[in-house]
């Protein structure tokens, strides 16, 4: 191992509970709160429970967050006994959730005003790729700061880019949602439409896997799709999150997202279902709905 650090992580949830893990296993020591229930194997590990954000920044250099939407990053940095209240001049804030990046660059003057570093690191490859440690890293931010980070992202991650400065990554994280909602969409229309015409629909994924199709939601969500398995995975609820920051900032931008707002309008459907914590592959379930037929169903 190289040399061990003092880190802090705030947000043990779904992501973030196997994030931190990764980091307890390396042999480092790090300072852990969080408002849900601290995970079993991160409450049995070498792990500090501190009783709030605050506590965490006092004892770690490098504080990483990762919460579900800005203004629970607002709350935590810049809130009582938050991060920002225990930092002193060097240390550095790292912010994986996935949220606003025009409140990102905010964020990040507000804590470069007390001497401190800040970087924007959003992820994806869903709760998998954090317990598997094999997550995209967008990060946003000073190229110094990133190069001191990196080998920290490293255990957490494989693709780990420098997009740009604060905010950046943020940016990217949204252009990410675009596309894996429009293909989240494409599988289920496609998958549903061979189930409609009487084709097995695991049988039509399998064969399309080895074309010009293929892809990571076909091989992962399109499975899904066929053997109904809707626990989350990545909630659709925070899906809808990410779109909105995306139609938020199109608007603002001037720019037309036309089938972004389509597969927000059917997410939408699946929450008017009670379907706000289904996988986002349910996101079928709203086309199946249109369509009165399910995947899986026998066609007439």
């Amino acid at each position: 191992m190289s040399e061990k650090l003092k880190l802090g992580f705030v947000g043990l949830g779904i992501m973030g509970a196997p994030m931190a893990s990764h980091l307890i296993k390396a042999g480092h020591e790090v300072y852990v709160a969080t408002r849900s229930k601290v995970a079993p194997e991160i409450a049995a590990s070498s792990a500090i429970v501190c009783a709030n954000p605050q506590e965490v920044a006092k004892q770690a250099d490098i504080i990483f967050l990762m919460l579900p939407d800005t203004p629970d990053v607002e709350r935590v940095l810049l809130g009582e006994h938050g991060v920002a209240a225990g930092l002193t001049k060097g240390k550095t804030v790292v912010d994986m959730s996935s949220i606003s990046p025009i409140a990102t660059k905010e964020f990040a003057k507000k804590i470069n005003a007390l001497g401190c570093d800040y970087l924007d690191a959003p992820v994806s490859g869903g709760q998998v790729g954090a317990q598997n440690a094999t997550l995209s890293i967008m990060v946003g931010g000073d190229e110094a700061v990133f190069n001191k980070v990196k080998p920290v992202f490293e255990l957490m991650g494989k693709n780990i880019n420098l997009v740009g400065g604060n905010g950046d990554g943020q940016t990217a994280k949204v252009a990410n949602q675009i596309i894996v909602a429009l293909n989240i969409e494409a599988v289920a229309e496609a998958l549903l439409f061979a189930a409609k015409a009487g084709a097995d629909p695991a049988k039509v994924r399998q064969a399309l896997m080895g074309g010009f199709a293929s892809s990571k939601i076909l091989e992962v969500h399109g499975e899904r799709m066929v053997k109904r398995t809707f626990d989350p995975g990545f909630r659709i609820e925070l899906h809808q999150k990410d779109l909105n920051l995306a139609l938020e900032s199109a608007r603002s931008l001037g720019v037309s997202l036309p089938n972004t707002a389509t597969a927000q309008a059917l997410f939408s459907s699946c929450v008017a279902h009670g379907g706000k914590a289904w996988d986002h592959s349910a996101m079928v379930k709203a086309l199946e709905g249109m369509a009165n037929f399910e995947i899986g169903q026998k066609a007439d």
